[in-house]
């Protein structure tokens, strides 16, 4: 299932082995002005036709490619602004886009805003069920709440959670949303576990087999898919309010947490979220998702070609660690390709700034914002 695990086979020799199953509960700051992003887009003619996207990079300005570079969260009000000044790739709803709105209304109002960027945004919803839905806890959208996956599988199986998948991706792609920040890919048999409630609850190979019929299923319904919380939540703490530090061993990681990413993967997952965990075993200086060693991994012993982003980057686990400075610059350096921020503003200026610097080099910034396009172009949304 790992493709290129041999340079790792070494480290397990001096790594305690422990079961899977037996987890126990446990840059100074940029200023940049920020100007508007030209809506001029190269012609499509002037695209070679063997390699559209990467010419189509090519082509576009660096406060274009930059925009594209985020998942921001949608903010209350000026939308349709912030969209159009900052091109960024997209939207990340929460319960408060939901509020007060109707399909009908919701539908609408996401349609205006994608067609306010050059490049059509995408919109995204953390829509897990269970304890984590955005869309179906309001009655508007639906009656009851999606149920979540442990709830589902005791009722029926791997069946039932993919016929609640299919009703969900209709449900999403019904109201203009492109992307499902799920599947938990976490394995937790543990209920003290943080994570615990949001997993399937059973051990490594069935979370596998969850995971790859989950992402088969969105994406023949055409919704984009995220593997999360990489490389594997474990029995750590709530990264929301505080550092988290995983001191369990590589081996765990190989045994049992990697092999659902594994599974998504190779069933053709879209993205990998990665946590604000930091893993000791693969790097103890900075959280996973500011690591250029977890994406290491990621690409190497993964094989992973798909988008690679940070939880968000608000979360108290990141903000610790990145000094109470904008975290964005880090992020892209680590490898990722997409960032979640709840403050476009700023981290939209630091990342042009070291971009305009030199510090952000300009092939990892043309390979972050292709990856990012051409999951555009996969879900329909543009093609160069």
């Amino acid at each position: 299932m790992f493709r290129k695990w041999f340079p790792l086979l070494a480290l397990l020799f001096v790594l305690p082995l422990s079961a899977c199953a037996a987890q126990a509960p446990a840059a100074s700051a940029r200023k940049a002005s920020v100007r508007e992003v030209s809506p001029i887009m190269p012609a499509a003619s002037s695209l070679r036709p063997d390699n559209p996207v990467a010419d189509f990079v090519a082509h576009m300005s660096l406060p274009q490619k930059i925009g594209q570079l985020f998942l921001a969260r949608r903010p209350s009000s000026g939308t349709v602004r912030q969209a159009a000044r900052y091109q960024p790739a997209g939207f990340l709803l929460f319960g408060q886009d939901f509020t007060g709105q109707t399909p009908e209304t919701l539908r609408a109002a996401l349609e205006e805003e994608r067609a306010a960027a050059a490049i059509p945004l995408f919109f995204g919803v953390d829509e897990e069920g269970g304890s984590v839905v955005r869309a179906s806890g309001k009655a508007a959208f639906r009656a009851e709440r999606f149920r979540s996956p442990q709830a589902l599988y005791a009722a029926g199986g791997l069946d039932e959670i993919l016929r609640e998948t299919a009703e969900k991706d209709a449900l999403l792609r019904s109201l203009g949303i492109d992307i499902n920040l799920a599947p938990v890919a976490d394995v937790s048999q543990d209920p003290s576990d943080f994570i615990y409630p949001r997993t399937l609850g059973q051990d490594a190979q069935a979370t596998a087999q969850y995971i790859a019929a989950v992402v088969g299923r969105m994406q023949a319904d055409g919704v984009g898919s995220v593997l999360k919380h990489f490389p594997g939540y474990g029995n750590n703490a709530d990264t929301h309010t505080g550092t988290a530090f995983d001191r369990r061993s590589l081996t765990d990681f190989l045994e049992c947490d990697l092999l659902p990413f594994a599974a998504g993967i190779d069933a053709g997952a879209d993205a990998v979220l990665v946590s604000h965990n930091i893993v000791e075993c693969m790097d103890a200086g900075h959280p996973a998702s500011l690591s250029p060693a977890v994406h290491g991994l990621l690409r190497g012993e993964l094989d992973f070609q798909g988008v690679a982003m940070t939880d968000d980057l608000a979360m108290e686990g990141v903000r610790q660690a990145a000094g109470g400075r904008s975290a964005a610059v880090s992020a892209v350096l680590a490898g990722n390709d997409l960032l979640i921020t709840s403050d476009l503003p700023e981290d939209y200026a630091a990342v042009l700034a070291a971009a305009e610097s030199g510090e952000i080099d300009a092939a990892r910034l043309d390979e972050a914002v292709g990856r990012v396009l051409r999951w555009k172009a996969a879900l329909g949304l543009w093609q160069p």
